[in-house]
């Protein structure tokens, strides 16, 4: 992307401690491999807590395949972060909501990850809660986070040179 302004990417979950965390971290770990230094990418949670750590599951999945999320610190969604934002990826239909909610002009650039790119709408499928589950549930979660990015990462791409 070269010298162009800075494409900014905000993964939403609800508590900012499981999934947004190792979407964030799998998602600048596709960025680095990708050489996309432009972008910006960042997590929040619609019922977060500002400071709290991932879950130490979520750490341990992550470690699994060499991302540090150690010093992740969990922070509520506002609508200033949600403004800024250039693409909002959301874990669940109802996440969508609540940013769309926030600011109606939100609508065109939040999506439902695995409905990404296709646009929001209610009813699409939700990356499950791993939260209070085993490490297993965390590394299936991981793992699917990671098929999902890896698989649009092109399409998010292609989104950040349209802006630029």
């Amino acid at each position: 992307m070269g010298q162009n302004k800075a494409f900014k990417l905000l993964i939403v979950c609800t508590g900012n401690t499981c999934r947004s965390p190792m979407a964030e971290g799998i998602a600048k770990k596709i960025a680095k491999e990708k050489g996309l230094d432009n972008f910006i990418i960042s997590s929040a949670g619609t019922g977060a807590v500002d400071g709290y750590p991932a879950t130490d599951y979520a750490i341990e999945a992550a470690k699994h395949w060499d991302i540090d999320i150690s010093s992740h610190r969990s922070k509520a969604l506002t609508k200033q972060m949600a403004g800024d934002a250039d693409l909002i990826l959301t874990m669940a239909p109802e996440h969508a909501e609540w940013v769309i909610s926030m600011d109606k002009n939100l609508k065109d650039i939040t999506y439902v990850l695995k409905g990404f790119p296709e646009p929001y709408r209610r009813g699409q499928a939700r990356v499950d809660d791993p939260i209070g589950g085993n490490l297993e549930q965390y590394n299936q979660t991981f793992m699917e986070l990671d098929e999902i990015l890896r698989r649009i990462f092109p399409d998010i791409v292609a989104m950040a040179e349209k802006q630029n």
